[in-house]
């Protein structure tokens, strides 16, 4: 399997609301799965990265 960088900064902080990680925006089971998952999935979820943080920032905004 490819190797890919994982989104990971170091703040492992899940969000209670969104249920993503307030640091690379991943749910908890794809920070788990991470390594075992293709090339192509990690490409997908990368892809929605932005999209997933912009919603952490709106749900921080109304609280």
């Amino acid at each position: 399997m490819a190797s890919m960088e994982s989104p990971c900064v170091r703040i492992c902080v899940m969000d209670p609301v969104s249920g993503l990680c307030r640091g690379c925006a991943r749910t908890l089971d794809e920070i788990v799965a991470w390594g075992t998952m293709s090339l192509d999935q990690r490409r997908t979820i990368m892809s929605e990265l932005d999209g997933r943080m912009d919603r952490i920032a709106v749900v921080e905004a109304g609280q």
